[in-house]
Parts: C-alpha cells; structure tokens; sequence
C-alpha cells in the first residue's frame, strides 16, 4: 500500500490537545509521521491530498447505530452506508445483537465490514427485533442475566458494554423490573449500560400501571454505576431530562455528579426546544449518536416489514430522512456547542464510551490510520428538527472521505443530506 500525505488540513484531536495546521502522512495502515510541512519530494511512493481548508479529524465513532442489517427487519442498515460512506470509520450498534444472536452479528456484519464494528449488547434476548415494535418481547421473562453476562464476557473485543430501554410503555406494563435486571447485566459484567429515555411505546389498552413520565429518570439512575449512559437527552418525548413542566429534571445534575454520562441519540427524537432546555441549565453531552435505522431514512424497507413504527419521522416530517453523524454535528454546532467539544463528542470521548480509549479517536504516530476529512462550510441553510422546528444555520459540515486502516472510502451514501434554503424547503 502507498504513502499517503495529507496536506496542510487543520488537524483537530481533542485527546492530543491539537488544533493547528498539520500534515499526516499515512503509511500502509498506520499513521507513520504528523508535523508542519512534511516533505514528500524524496518519496517517489507517496500520493499527496491537498486537505488546506478541510478539517482532518481522528476517524470518527458513531455511538449509536443500528446495523444489525437482516435480522432486525426494517430496522437494520447497512454498516458501511452509515459507517466509512458517510465519513464514519467506527460504528457501535446499539441493542441489535443479543446473547443469542451475537455470533451471526460476529460473521455476518463485523467481519466483513470495512468500517469498524463494535457492540452495546442488548439486554433482551431478542435484541432489536424490528426496533423493539413488539413490547411483549422485552418484558422480564425475555431477559437471562446469567447468558447475557456469560456472552458479553466471552467476546470483550466485540461487547463494550449493554443496551436496554426505560421509558413509559415499558413502566406501565412492568415497572422497575426490567431496568433492575439491564443494571445487574452491567454490574456482573462490569460493562456500561447504555439506557434509552423517552416513550417509545404505548400503553397498553389494559391493565396499564399509572405511570407519572418525570418518575422514571430518578428512579432509574438510582440503579446506575458511574460510566453508564443516560440517552437522548434531547428527546422530543416525555420521560427524560426535561420534566413535563418544561423544566430540567432536577436528578440529572446529580446523575452527572454519580459519573454517568450523556450520549445525544439524534434519530427521531431530536427536539432543538428540548435541546435549549438541557443546554441551558449547562447540561452537556459527551458522545453524539447519530442513530440512524429504516424508519427514520430513505432506504427502502425490506418487502413485509411493518408500515410504521413508533420511532418513525420520516413521513410525518418530510425532509429530516436523509441525515448522519456529520450532520448531526452540524445541528450540535447550531445549539452553540464549540467545534472542539463536538469533534471530542465524536471521537475522544466516543472512543472512551467504546473502551478504546488511546486505541481509536485520536491521531498518533504508530497508530491506526483512522482519519476522517470534513468540509467545514459557510452559507445560509435550514436544518429542520423532528417537531418540524427550523433553525436558520451560516455553518455546516460535509464528510468528504474517510481512511480506515489506511484504506479510502468516498462519503458518497445516499442517506447524507443535501441542506437547503428556507425557499427550497418551501418549494418542496
């Protein structure tokens, strides 16, 4: 394999504390040498690209993905379409593979995968079966903590921690239970647990606890240990971080304060009202998600699977189908976030909440070749939420290519949004 050098892009790697204009010279598949002007005229092997005016980040992890593609019905992508085609070089999946059915995920979806897989192993037995559509599967009699832990412990270089679901449908129909069984999963196998809030199902038409939303966020960070991850804190459903009042859940500062940490989930849930709640009580995220699965984008559905779900967006919110953890970037951008602390959500950190930490999500001599290259644009778009709110926006981030273990791949995925102006949107 040749020497590639990428030339004079601002090199961004929050865990090396480097923001500054750096060459990267990349040799086979790892990173053999970063600095100023690095000369390649006495190499007759190598391949320049010009980066100047790019960012030049460490191969970006997405923390939230669902690609368990095949089995999880509708709801699975491909990985390497939200992963090295759209600028993404790790990919932790979240909840499709279960202790069953990890060993197909292993064969059918790690190993051949160009882009790095990793899994949150579900807690229930049947993993993320369609996106969880059928609730009576994730009661407490479809949980084994005994094969879940044996599992997660016997494929370390896979499993990174667990995946299980609080929210109000799941309450009503079995309380607490479920949620004692996920934080034993984590205890045993001393891997985070990585928890969903926000309704995803409904009540059931009978025999429904009366289930108060604001009760559960407190109820479920009692049985959390520092390092689990609280989901979706800018979720447009009630049961989270922000009360039905409108105001923050007063244990969430203490959640932070116990060590648990905060992943955005983007998917359907994304609210930008939510988000200036959060945000302004001086909540922020460690980890972004792009949670992207085939309710909420423009692939088409695998003929038989259901017509709709509870997660969905795209037809009741034409236009949000096409995004990623670029573009999830872009909206974090909008809140105000500082670029360095998104870049860090998407790759020091990520890399933390993967268990890799000094292995993926940084740029370091003798390291992997995981780089991922943006364009960080200036212009006047609209970028739409899942409540059909619209934020004016002057900046945005493009992927434009990707390195995994020194080997190319275009950002050239279907799925990656075209922004438009507020005339556009209007016309279409």
């Amino acid at each position: 394999m040749k020497k590639v050098l990428l030339k004079g892009g601002r090199v961004i790697d929050p865990a090396a504390n480097l923001d500054a204009v750096r060459d990267v010279l990349i040799d086979g598949s790892n990173i053999s040498a970063i600095g100023e002007c690095l000369d390649s005229a006495a190499e007759s092997d190598v391949t320049v690209v010009d980066c100047r005016g790019k960012l030049v980040l460490p191969g970006l992890i997405d923390t939230h993905g669902h690609i368990y593609q095949g089995v999880t019905g509708r709801f699975g992508l491909n990985p390497d379409m939200c992963g090295v085609h759209s600028g993404v070089t790790t990919m932790v999946d979240q909840g499709g593979a279960s202790c069953i059915t990890l060993p197909g995920f292993r064969r059918y979806i790690a190993q051949p995968s160009k882009t790095r897989i990793l899994s949150y192993l579900s807690a229930y037995l049947v993993g993320g079966l369609e996106g969880h559509y059928y609730p009576e599967l994730y009661r407490p009699a479809c949980l084994d903590v005994e094969a879940t832990v044996k599992s997660a412990q016997t494929n370390k270089d896979l499993v990174k921690g667990l995946k299980a679901h609080a929210e109000i449908g799941g309450f009503a129909r079995w309380g607490l239970d479920v949620m004692k069984m996920a934080a034993q999963i984590g205890q045993e196998s001393n891997l985070p647990v990585y928890i969903h809030f926000g309704q995803l199902w409904p009540k059931p038409e009978s025999g429904a606890r009366d289930v108060n939303p604001d009760s559960i966020f407190n109820q479920v960070v009692d049985l959390l240990k520092a390092g689990d991850i609280l989901a979706h804190p800018f979720s447009r459903h009630p049961g989270g971080f922000v009360e039905l009042n409108g105001s923050i859940h007063p244990m969430v500062k203490e959640a932070i304060a116990r060590g648990l940490k905060i992943d955005v989930g983007h998917g359907s849930h994304f609210s930008f009202n939510t988000a200036r709640i959060v945000l302004d009580a001086g909540i922020i995220p460690d980890t972004l998600g792009a949670d992207m699965h085939g309710y909420n984008t423009i692939v088409p559905p695998p003929p038989g699977t259901p017509d709709w779900h509870p997660d969905e967006s795209v037809h009741i919110f034409k236009g949000n189908e096409r995004f990623g953890l670029v573009s999830a970037m872009t909206s974090m951008l909008a809140l105000g976030l500082p670029l360095n602390h998104v870049v860090a959500m998407v790759t020091s950190n990520a890399a933390r909440l993967a268990g890799m930490e000094g292995e993926i999500g940084t740029l370091k001599v003798g390291g992997v070749a995981d780089v991922s290259v943006l364009e960080d644009m200036r212009g006047k778009w609209i970028i739409q939420d899942n409540e059909g709110t619209q934020v004016a926006i002057d900046r945005q981030l493009k992927p434009l290519f990707c390195y995994r273990a020194g080997e190319r791949f275009e950002a050239d995925a279907p799925i990656l949004p075209t922004l438009r102006t507020q005339v556009e949107l209007e016309a279409a």
